[in-house]
């Protein structure tokens, strides 16, 4: 059992796995900024835009 177990472990040595980090790191950074991108639109869009203007307008017109 000793034996099957060394060879496997260094088998997992051999093989590493740096390019399976990158690639999350990677496929990440495209989720992000394909998130990004739709955000942005949303909030430079007509609509949302009137939506924020109406906000600020509302709380510079306050009476204190």
């Amino acid at each position: 059992m000793r034996k099957v177990r060394g060879a496997v472990g260094a088998v997992r040595r051999r093989q590493g796995d740096g390019g399976i980090v990158t690639s999350e790191y990677a496929m990440g950074l495209i989720a992000a900024v394909g998130f990004a991108g739709v955000l942005y639109k949303v909030v430079t869009s007509a609509q949302v835009s009137a939506a924020l203007q109406g906000v600020v307008q509302k709380a510079l017109d306050v009476q204190f």
